[in-house]
């Protein structure tokens, strides 16, 4: 069964540019480097930071940290 998207609120564009590349989840987000995630048109810094975060909370982080 699907579990339902649970990437924090970071925006309609950053989310759009997420779901694009076929991510809706927020470990999903982990595979990725900030530099891969911020090089897509929609998600800055702010985003970067706030999915960081999230990953943190769950023990995670993005790729290469």
């Amino acid at each position: 069964m699907e579990t339902a998207p649970d990437l924090p609120k970071i925006g309609a564009p950053a989310t759009g540019a997420l779901a694009a590349i076929g991510v809706t989840r927020l470990a999903e987000t982990a595979r990725f480097t900030e530099r891969e995630l911020l090089a897509l048109h929609g998600v800055g810094p702010k985003a970067v930071r706030i999915l960081r975060e999230a990953l943190a909370e769950r023990g995670l982080s993005l790729s290469g940290e």
